[in-house]
């Protein structure tokens, strides 16, 4: 592991000297650090899940040699945020192949069918077994499998923690179960049995990321540590926005992984650090940049994978305890849930009404609670950043993503970007409990096919429809500025809008 960057040189030594005195307690799992009411009590066994996670060894070895025996070789994971942005990362960087399911749009979800569902092996990730997004895949699969006359407890394999409602409803469905565990939470889970499973599964060396994991560990608690001085340098280098970047890197995603840790855990009582993930570096940039390669950077972390996992999770930690926030829960997390239910139940009773838009054309409709009738006009918005949250298709509807550096272009200002409802799960939570001052682009598509959940009273196309109107009702309901541009076609009113904001 190699630390390097002009921004190391302006630590100050007074918050290195009391980073230094925290570092020890964080070691010794001290639940106190981040005050008597955080939830540390029973969130900090990923301190020691470097040597603890090889108890797993027998029953990952295990798995993989049964679906190796059976010939099932397309794994698919279905997961949201912790559950399955660090098996992506993984599998990316050991090129290994990896289906990720983590949206409910209906096109997203027929894509990710294997070709050869005998070949296929499911996985189905929760920690707390109820996850709408997870549940609703599962009943997907299950029909799926039933419906081509095989057996879905041959091909589906569960993680979740022990004793909840899904853990005793697949045991007792005769499906595969393997617990995680309970005192480690989702984003924290890189090394746990949520990453290690589906790495076990597409034939990654788990003992390689483990032991990269341990060596790095051994370096936190040193006068060097470079866990101490990145979170010195994230705490006192911006008071915001950090611009991540991992191209050319041999950790190809780890951004993602990083923007969900530091945004989720630190993005509370109105403070916190928003990561914004680059795929260019690039000499102008907002706040404060970091890369994993040689480059133009503030700050570069050159390590392996293991040991990227285990010191970013130290980092959070560590600059949650300055920010003086509780790094293991997600409030408004649950708040966007409780109001994507609210929706549905009204659906379902015919309750709920779209409001009529600020404007309308063939391709698209426009609806905002500012005056504006056009994306351009939005971007004029002040701000300390912009955010695009793409409830579309990743894969099929990946051209969108290009309007995160135009925007970034005319403005100005930090652009993010994020598929919804991943995005939910991770900078979803900073944009209600971090700073007031973003400004949010939603995109949302019509659906030309439709999948209807089993067993429930929706579709995949409302359900992902109601978590983007309960997530904007969310950020209505705090005034912050919102415009969100429905694709009534969706090829079309992407180009339309690409076109727009390059001529603008």
């Amino acid at each position: 592991m190699k630390i390097s960057g002009p921004v190391l040189d302006r630590n100050k030594p007074e918050i290195i000297a009391k980073l230094a005195a925290i570092a020890p307690r964080i070691a010794k799992k001290d639940p106190n650090i981040w005050g008597v009411k955080s939830e540390a009590a029973t969130r900090l066994d990923w301190i020691d899940l470097p040597t603890r996670s090889r108890d797993l060894l027998p029953q990952l070895d295990a798995l993989s040699a049964w679906a190796r025996s059976n010939k099932l070789t397309h794994i698919v994971l279905c997961g949201m945020g912790g559950s399955s942005l660090a098996p992506e990362v993984i599998a990316a960087t050991y090129k290994k192949e990896l289906i990720v399911l983590d949206s409910t749009d209906p096109a997203q979800i027929s894509n990710s069918i294997p070709k050869n569902l005998n070949e296929a092996v499911i996985v189905i990730a929760s920690k707390s077994g109820g996850t709408i997004e997870t549940q609703s895949q599962f009943k997907f699969y299950q029909k799926i499998f039933l419906d081509s006359n095989l057996n879905p407890t041959d091909h589906i394999v569960i993680i979740t923690d022990p004793a909840t409602v899904l853990d005793k409803s697949a045991r007792s469905g005769g499906f595969r179960v393997i617990n995680a565990d309970p005192n480690v939470g989702g984003r924290f889970s890189a090394l746990s049995a949520f990453g290690l499973v589906p790495a076990a599964l597409v034939g990654v060396d788990i003992s390689i990321l483990l032991d990269d994991a341990e060596k790095a560990s051994r370096k936190f608690l040193s006068e060097d540590s470079p866990a101490i001085s990145i979170a010195a340098a994230l705490f006192s280098a911006t008071d915001q926005i950090i611009s991540f970047c991992d191209k050319n890197s041999n950790t190809p995603g780890l951004s993602d992984w990083i923007e969900q840790l530091v945004a989720e855990s630190t993005g509370k009582d109105q403070t916190g650090r928003l990561p914004v993930v680059i795929n260019e570096p690039a000499k102008e940039h907002t706040g404060l940049s970091i890369g994993f390669v040689k480059g133009d950077f503030d700050l570069v972390v050159e390590a392996s994978l293991g040991e990227q996992f285990i010191l970013w999770e130290w980092v959070t930690a560590l600059l949650c305890h300055l920010l003086d926030v509780d790094p293991f829960n997600q409030p408004n997390v649950t708040e966007a849930k409780d109001r994507t239910a609210k929706i549905l139940s009204d659906l379902d009773k015919g309750n709920f009404i779209i409001p009529k838009p600020t404007y309308e054309d063939a391709d698209l409709a426009i609806y905002s609670n500012t005056s504006v009738k056009s994306l351009t006009d939005f971007v004029k918005t002040p701000a300390t950043y912009f955010a695009v949250m793409a409830y579309l298709t990743r894969g099929s509807d990946d051209e969108i993503a290009k309007l995160q550096p135009l925007i970034f272009s005319k403005s100005k200002r930090a652009t993010t970007f994020g598929w919804g409802p991943r995005f939910l799960h991770s900078t979803g939570q900073f944009h209600k409990g971090g700073q007031q001052n973003g400004a949010f682009i939603q995109i949302t598509g019509e659906s030309k096919d439709d999948i209807k959940i089993p067993g429930e009273n929706y579709s995949f196309s409302q359900l992902i429809m109601a978590q983007a109107l309960g997530d904007a009702a969310a950020l209505s309901e705090r005034n912050l500025p919102l415009i969100r541009i429905h694709l009534k076609n969706r090829k079309e009113g992407i180009a339309k809008l690409l076109a727009e904001i390059k001529k603008n």
